[in-house]
C-alpha cells in the first residue's frame, strides 16, 4: 500500500524543492573580493600555518570535502567543532591560523563565543547565508550563500554551503576559478534532475523503510559529509535513531546489530574506496539486514546519483537522505521538519 504524501506537502518539502534554483542563486553570487583575494595571497606567501574549520552541526559536517581538498593540496587542515575551539582548543588562534567558519545564521551561540574569544588573534573567513549577521560583520573576508529563509531543517542552507565551500577552496589551492564555476553548474542542473521524480523516490523509499527501526549512513572521505549530516536530518525531520559514520567505523561495533529491522545506507564514494564500501555492502546484506548503495549505478532509482563532476558529488550525496526523511514522515503519517523541542537558530550553548 502506498502511503499518502499529502502529510509531506509542506514547507519542509518546499525548501528540498527549491535546492536547484538557490544553488543557482548562490553560484551567480560566487565572485572574487578583494577581502578574499587578500586573504588567498596570504596564504601562499606562507602566512597561515594551518587552517582550522569550523562550525556546528550540518554547518560542521559540511567541512569535509573542504577540508581535504586543503590537505591534498599540501595545506595542513583540520576540523574543530566550534564549540570545542572555544572551550578546549583555543590556542589554535593566532595570527599563523586561518579560520574558516560556516554557520548558516551567523549567529549561533558558538559563534558569537568564537568571535569573543578569537578577538582578531586569527583571520577569519565566514561562510554564512546572512550578510547582516555578526559573523559576516566581524570577519576578514565572507561569503554569502543565497538560500533564502529556511523552515527548519538544513537543506537549501547546506547544499548551497557545501558549494561555498567547494569555491572557496578553488581559491585558495589557486585553482582555475572560471573552470570551477563551470563545473559547480552542474550541481544545480543535476539537483533539479533526480528532485524531478522526488514523488517516486518517496514511495519507493517508503515500501523499502516500513518498519526500519534505527539507521545507519556510512561512507568515507568526501561521503563524510552526507553520511553525518543525513543521520542528523532524519533525527530532526523524522525523530528516528540514525546515525552516520565512517564504513570503516562501522565494523567497530555497530555490526554486532544489524538485523532485519536496522537499515544501512553506503555511499559508495570515489574509486579510492569504493570497492570497501561496496564490501561492507554485501556483508550487511548477507546479514540480512536492509541495505542500499549511493552511486551511479545504484539499481535502487531513488540511490542512483546523477552523472556530474567529482567536485558536485557531496551536494548530489544528500538528496537520497532527503527522500529517505520524506518517506519516514510519510510512513508516520507525520509533517516533516515541524520541531518541537529545537529551534532554527540555537542560542544557547
Amino acid at each position: 500500500m502506498l502511503p499518502d504524501l499529502s502529510v509531506i506537502r509542506g514547507k519542509y518539502l518546499q525548501d528540498v524543492l527549491e535546492q536547484p534554483q538557490r544553488l543557482l542563486d548562490t553560484l551567480e553570487c560566487l565572485r572574487e573580493s578583494p577581502a578574499l583575494e587578500h586573504v588567498a595571497a596570504r596564504l601562499m606567501r606562507g602566512e597561515f600555518h594551518r587552517i582550522v574549520l569550523t562550525g556546528m552541526g550540518s554547518s560542521f559536517h559540511a567541512l569535509h570535502p573542504c577540508t581535504l581538498q586543503l590537505v591534498e593540496h599540501g595545506f595542513t587542515a583540520l576540523m574543530v567543532e566550534s564549540s570545542e575551539l572555544v572551550h578546549y582548543k583555543a590556542r589554535l588562534l593566532d595570527k599563523e591560523t586561518l579560520v574558516v567558519v560556516v554557520s548558516q545564521s551567523g549567529q549561533s551561540a558558538e559563534v558569537i563565543r568564537l568571535l569573543e574569544v578569537n578577538r582578531r588573534r586569527s583571520t577569519l573567513v565566514a561562510v554564512t547565508n546572512s550578510s547582516e549577521s555578526p559573523l559576516a560583520q566581524n570577519a576578514d573576508a565572507a561569503i554569502i550563500t543565497a538560500a533564502g529563509e529556511e523552515f527548519s531543517v538544513s537543506c537549501k542552507t547546506y547544499v548551497t554551503a557545501l558549494l561555498a565551500l567547494q569555491w572557496l577552496a578553488d581559491l585558495l589551492c589557486g585553482c582555475d576559478l572560471k573552470e570551477s564555476q563551470h563545473r559547480l553548474q552542474h550541481a544545480a542542473v543535476a539537483t533539479a534532475s533526480y528532485l524531478a521524480h522526488w514523488e517516486a523516490h518517496v514511495e519507493s523509499g517508503s515500501e523499502m523503510l516500513r518498519d526500519v527501526r534505527h539507521l545507519f549512513l556510512v561512507g568515507r572521505g568526501v561521503s563524510l559529509a552526507a553520511a553525518s549530516t543525513g543521520a542528523l536530518i532524519i533525527k530532526e525531520a523524522d525523530h528516528v535513531p540514525a546515525e552516520g559514520m565512517s564504513s570503516a567505523a562501522f565494523r567497530h561495533g555497530p555490526l554486532e546489530m544489524l538485523g532485519d529491522d536496522i537499515f544501512v545506507l553506503v555511499f559508495a564514494g570515489d574509486t579510492r574506496t569504493a570497492q570497501f564500501n561496496r564490501r561492507l555492502l554485501a556483508e550487511v546484506r548477507e546479514q540480512k539486514a536492509r541495505a542500499q548503495v549511493v552511486a551511479e549505478d545504484s539499481d535502487f532509482p531513488a540511490f542512483r546519483m546523477p552523472l556530474a563532476p567529482p567536485s558536485v558529488r557531496p551536494i548530489l550525496e544528500i538528496l537520497p537522505v532527503q527522500m529517505i526523511t520524506l518517506a519516514l514522515a510519510a510512513l508516520a503519517r507525520r509533517e516533516p521538519g515541524v520541531f518541537q523541542l529545537a529551534r532554527k537558530i540555537t542560542t544557547t550553548e
